[in-house]
């Protein structure tokens, strides 16, 4: 009788123990795509323009539509 409750244990820890490895590497699956979306971001964010950009760009364009009105 001793001998099954230790095989039921030994059956039911392995159980366990795969399962825990199973949400392991899940979440390291996770932790890869959300570095690659972190990686993926800081690039876009490179890419945008700066406050002064955009503020240049907005008197470039107010300036060539005040010498397309006046034409």
């Amino acid at each position: 009788m001793l001998q099954m409750v230790l095989d039921k244990v030994t059956l039911i820890d392995k159980k366990v123990d795969g399962g825990f490895k199973e949400v392991s590497k899940r979440f390291d699956e996770t932790d890869k795509r959300i570095n690659k979306l972190g990686i993926q971001l800081a690039e876009l964010e490179d890419d945008a323009p700066t406050m002064e950009e955009h503020e240049d760009l907005e008197r470039r364009v107010k300036k060539v539509e005040h010498q397309i009105a006046s034409i």
